[in-house]
């Protein structure tokens, strides 16, 4: 089961900083729209537990919990079609992605918007130990609305609409301010991958 905390609040000034830093003199080259890529980073972590305890009517899974604490309870779906096989004592590997990348469009007239999809993999006939993947990635569009470049500041307006205006402050970027324009728009990318494996 994954739990997803709110992805987007106010990192207005690092996509705007990637934008500067990374696609200002390259969105003079292109003749067309584009989409460039400015910026990305991700981080994955892996946990390795055991599981202690399955109640198959409830569709419940226990397992250690982290530094020998309290044992921890998961709720399952209907989905989760190999849980059968699950069997106490066997190894849970937990693989998690968390991923976001920054994207300036160099069209003019996109809005500001968010979008979201998901998707599960589950184990297979090949491998039907219990486990696979869940993915879900949300994409947020906020759009240039002003560019004052004596000021050093650009006001970027989000899905939720309320303006917000980022200070530019490093001398380097504050030189490539005039290859942006209004009216374009910048992508977040957020994106969140869980695997699960089991093995005995």
């Amino acid at each position: 089961m994954i739990t997803w905390k709110q992805v987007y609040e106010s990192d207005s000034l690092s996509r705007l900083c990637c934008c500067l830093g990374h696609a200002g003199i390259r969105c003079q080259l292109y003749g067309v729209p584009a989409d460039i890529p400015i910026a990305s980073e991700a981080l994955e972590s892996h946990v390795t537990t055991q599981v202690t305890a399955i109640d198959q009517a409830n569709r419940q899974v226990t397992v250690k919990g982290p530094d020998n604490k309290a044992d921890v309870t998961f709720q399952l779906t209907d989905q989760a079609k190999a849980l059968p096989n699950l069997k106490v004592g066997d190894k849970v590997d937990i693989f998690v992605t968390r991923a976001v990348a920054y994207v300036l469009n160099t069209d003019v007239g996109g809005a500001p918007k968010a979008t979201e999809e998901s998707g599960t993999i589950r184990a297979t006939a090949q491998n039907p130990n219990p486990g696979g993947e869940a993915f879900r990635q949300v994409r947020v569009t906020s759009q240039i609305k002003k560019i004052d470049l004596k000021k050093h500041e650009v006001s970027l307006l989000p899905p939720e609409g309320k303006l917000q205006v980022v200070k530019v402050e490093n001398p380097d970027l504050q030189a490539r301010m005039k290859n942006l324009k209004v009216g374009q728009t910048v992508d977040a990318i957020f994106t969140e991958v869980l695997r699960v494996e089991t093995s005995r």
